[in-house]
């Protein structure tokens, strides 16, 4: 997930814009650094420069305001917050409490998005593929404030260093509908996209493979499969019953 924040991050910086990382996850600056200018290829000058790159990692409420008032004036074309599950600790709040949430909500991430930045939060499903599939950890008022996409980040090949790595992008939530509308498949959460870090010799970057017809994202069975599922009798009712078949 943070790979694929941070190489949305270096797009901007290489095309002139402002960008800003609030690592809550305290991943750190020189870690930071080093996946944006040896990886992704950020502009090194850029990343050097207040006026173009800026990064935070506060530590408490007092520091992290601080930071947003500061992005809020400073107008980024993007922030990365990672992580969302570090958001409202940091703020004194229950990470399971709607009530909260939209304080944080409130606080946070709207006067990023009301300065004209793209905010884009990384958060966490949980471990159990049930529980995941509901979407992210905590108060289920994460999803209902959404006000563009999310996606779903699903590892295809593990990224490791020398190796780099891959990963599906499947839409959970389309606000607005523009990703869906772009997307070939008609499933009620579609493989948008598949984003892929290089590492040849030649070439430290990524690419982004737009989703192709007939597709399929990651856990999708084949039809052939759902069709001999349908033809049983009697049909499969449950979870259980699908597996015994």
């Amino acid at each position: 997930k943070t790979w694929v924040g941070l190489a949305a991050v270096a797009e901007q910086l290489n095309q002139g814009n402002r960008a800003a990382v609030i690592d809550l996850d305290h991943n750190g600056l020189g870690a930071t650094v080093t996946r944006l200018l040896e990886v992704l290829g950020a502009d090194q000058n850029a990343l050097a420069s207040l006026e173009r790159f800026r990064y935070a990692e506060p530590e408490d409420r007092q520091e992290l305001m601080a930071v947003v008032n500061d992005l809020a004036a400073w107008k980024p074309a993007v922030v990365l917050l990672d992580s969302i599950g570090e958001l409202l600790p940091a703020l004194g709040l229950n990470s399971n409490s709607p009530d909260d949430f939209t304080v944080g909500h409130t606080a946070v991430l709207k006067p990023l998005a009301r300065s004209g930045a793209a905010v884009l939060i990384i958060d966490h499903v949980a471990k159990n593929p049930d529980s995941a599939q509901r979407g992210p950890t905590g108060t289920a008022a994460k999803s209902r404030a959404v006000g563009g996409s999310m996606l779903r980040v699903t590892v295809k090949d593990a990224f490791a260093p020398g190796r780099g790595g891959s990963c599906y992008l499947t839409l959970t939530k389309d606000r607005h509908g523009g990703l869906r509308a772009n997307t070939p498949s008609t499933d009620r959460q579609p493989l948008v996209a598949t984003f892929k870090l290089h590492t040849e010799a030649s070439e430290h970057s990524y690419s982004v493979y737009a989703a192709m017809e007939g597709e399929e994202g990651p856990g999708s069975a084949p039809a052939s499969d759902i069709a001999a599922l349908i033809d049983l009798n009697p049909p499969p009712e449950s979870v259980r019953d699908v597996k015994r078949s």
